[in-house]
């Protein structure tokens, strides 16, 4: 239904950058040492560390709406 939608609009735009920053860094390990590594990989870890701070208030929201 239309809360499959939804939630793939209000995903997806949150998985291009992690997508992007991803195949950099691969990219990075896998070719010459000219390829800069560090930034692409910090900013991996720098979106994995908000991810784990806004996820469980998103987790804690959705609960509590899901609960009224």
């Amino acid at each position: 239904g239309r809360g499959g939608l939804i939630v793939a609009v209000i995903v997806v735009p949150f998985t291009i950058p992690v997508l992007i920053f991803g195949v950099s860094a691969a990219f990075a390990v896998s070719s010459a040492p000219a390829a800069p590594f560090l930034q692409p990989f910090l900013i991996l870890v720098a979106l994995t560390l908000i991810a784990g701070v806004v996820a469980p208030i998103a987790g804690a929201a959705a609960l509590r709406a899901a609960a009224e």
